[in-house]
């Protein structure tokens, strides 16, 4: 059972962002949508926060103004972490990885956190080797 739920702050394009990651991840479906109204801060009728759920876990997102700065377009950085092109960052982290770094064998879970710090793109099977001694 999912105990919390991340709010992202987006300035107004939150809708579109939603749309975006729903259509990068399957199984994923906006619940709920609310609308500003008459006291603001935007627009009434334009979305305030928009509900939605990647892969069976729930996100809020937020159209609360420019009051932090993300950057232009998307990147890709180190450890498995995606800037997407929203300024927000994302880290899809395989469940094994998880397991190798709560290893009480702490020579083990050091070798798979060297190969990870390597690495854009998490490759399992380097992590495997890494973490085994290979």
């Amino acid at each position: 059972m999912q105990k919390i739920t991340p709010f992202l702050w987006f300035d107004t394009n939150a809708e579109e962002a939603v749309n975006f990651y729903c259509s990068v991840f399957s199984d994923s479906k906006i619940t709920d949508v609310t609308r500003y109204g008459d006291p603001g801060p935007g627009p009434k009728g334009s979305v305030m926060t928009i509900s939605y759920e990647l892969n069976g876990q729930k996100f809020t997102a937020i159209n609360g103004g420019p009051y932090l700065k993300l950057s232009e377009g998307g990147q890709e950085v180190q450890c498995g972490w995606l800037k997407d092109k929203y300024g927000l960052a994302w880290q899809i982290v395989p469940p094994v990885l998880i397991e190798m770094l709560k290893d009480e064998n702490t020579e083990k879970a050091k070798r798979a956190t060297q190969a990870m710090h390597k690495m854009i793109k998490l490759d399992i099977k380097t992590l495997q080797d890494a973490y085994n001694g290979a």
